[in-house]
């Protein structure tokens, strides 16, 4: 019988190899040459606008179009889609999206409240408004993903964004009836046929028929990831998605053909998604392989299952749940489950996740469709230091300030002192303005001398080094 896990022991130098390469796996995510060649699609957008966009829609995404405004698709009503969708999708949609607002809903109780504070005279606000125009890209590669648009759309309905834009390939599109039913029923009027780099490049730079957005979010494949990298600061991004993945934490007494189907519905979404499974029972592994054996032949997804598993399927045994929660820090999974009673007292002590699932009876794919939080979440370690999608994402933060007159010239001596210590002798002086008239002649002094410096030391301030206001 074939051997679906590779199983190591966590501590021994195979052991230790397999988990240096499961934790380094974010650095396979993007190669040299994926990211040269989606630069070149990326800035001949950004050069050419609608010209290189249509190029590059009639190369790469298999539709020919002579204008960029045919690549505007039309979203149906839903009710006219509704004939052609599968048994039951209508009805378990519904469901999803109520269940994925009820959560962002919460979330936005607190993203939207901004808050005014006053100290002796000193008033700051914090406002916290939705942007007002986000990109989502919905993939479309392997399969079509209404799911995706229910995760991403409905943050930034609740988030109050005014103008969602989705691109998504065209091919998707035209096979999905499934994809368009669920994006006219979420309100998404401005689809665009595009996939891929050039993508991800109209909607950051804008070309003349496709509207520049402020924010994009939603996976995709390597193309889409490296445009993000490179587009990232000129639009605001959601993440840099790799491969997904999930590790499963399982006590003994947890059910191995329960722990195969969860791993092989994460192994079916890529050949190069990560399967591991971390365990204190030596024999966990054997059993739950000899369950994957079984389930694997019939799964239509198998040849894609097979491969992740043979690239990325491993079975880490360890001495304690203890040192299975230490490794699972390590790793920094987008996915986590915890299954067994032993693994399950873990869950409050988990901090590197970008969800945690925790029993028998909550599987990940829960999460993917109906549990309510995004599903879009950190991959390839990131969730060591970013969170899933949610309605933040959407919201943007300012602040106001305002000091009365007197509390000026409270606090104008502060900053001049600070501005000094800093080498600054303009700050200083302007804040000394404000300390009131017995610093006005002072202030004088400093302002001349501020000019003098300033033209002496070719418009660095003395003490700098760099362009002026560098360092800022």
């Amino acid at each position: 019988m074939a051997k679906h896990l590779k199983t190591v022991r966590l501590g021994t130098r195979r052991g230790e190899r397999a988990v240096a390469r499961l934790i380094a796996r974010g650095r396979s995510v993007l190669d040299p040459k994926t990211v040269r060649a989606a630069a070149k699609q990326v800035e001949a957008v950004r050069r050419r606008g609608d010209a290189a966009l249509v190029k590059a829609v009639n190369r790469y995404d298999g539709v020919a179009v002579e204008s960029a405004a045919a690549l505007r698709l039309e979203v149906p009503d839903p009710e006219a889609v509704r004939p052609e969708l599968p048994a039951g999708f209508a009805e378990a949609l519904e469901r999803a999206i109520a269940a994925v607002e009820a959560f962002h809903r919460r979330q936005a109780e607190r993203a939207l409240a901004g808050f005014t504070g006053e100290r002796d005279g000193v008033e700051v606000v914090e406002e916290r408004r939705p942007l007002a125009r986000v990109g989502i890209y919905v993939p479309g590669g392997r399969a079509s993903y209404p799911s995706t648009a229910v995760m991403t759309v409905v943050p930034a309905r609740v988030a109050g964004v005014e103008e969602i834009a989705v691109a998504t390939p065209p091919a998707a599109w035209a096979a999905s009836p499934a994809l368009r039913y669920a994006l006219g029923r979420l309100g998404v009027h401005e689809v665009w046929g595009m996939g891929g780099a050039h993508a991800i490049a109209a909607f950051a730079y804008g070309t003349a028929t496709v509207p520049r957005v402020d924010l994009i979010a939603g996976p995709g494949n390597a193309w889409v990831t490296a445009a993000k990298k490179l587009v990232a600061g000129e639009v605001a991004i959601d993440g840099l998605a790799g491969p997904s993945e999930v590790a499963i934490v399982a006590a003994g007494d947890a059910d191995p053909a329960l722990l195969a189907a969860d791993l092989l519905a994460q192994a079916e979404h890529d050949p190069r998604a990560a399967a591991v499974l971390v365990t204190t029972d030596r024999k966990l592994p054997r059993r739950v392989d000899r369950e994957l054996a079984a389930r694997l032949p019939g799964l239509a997804t198998a040849a894609t299952a097979a491969a992740s598993l043979a690239g990325s399927g491993l079975a880490v045994v360890v001495e304690s749940a203890a040192e299975a929660l230490a490794l699972v820090e390590r790793i920094a999974p987008e996915h986590l489950q915890l299954v067994g009673a032993e693994a399950e007292a873990l869950a409050p002590r988990v901090r590197n996740a970008g969800a945690v699932f925790v029993g028998a009876a909550t599987p990940e794919v829960f999460g993917d469709y109906v549990a309510g939080p995004s599903h879009v979440l950190p991959t390839g370690g990131g969730a060591r230091f970013a969170s899933g999608l949610g309605v933040d994402d959407f919201v943007r933060t300012s602040h106001r300030v305002r000091f009365t007159q007197e509390a000026a010239a409270g606090w104008a001596g502060a900053a001049a002192a600070l501005a000094d210590a800093e080498g600054f002798p303009a700050h200083a002086a302007s804040a000394r303005l404000r300390g009131g008239a017995n610093a006005l002649e002072h202030s004088g002094a400093e302002l001349a001398a501020a000019e003098a410096t300033t033209r002496s030391a070719g418009g660095i301030p003395a003490g700098r080094t760099g362009a002026p206001g560098a360092d800022r």
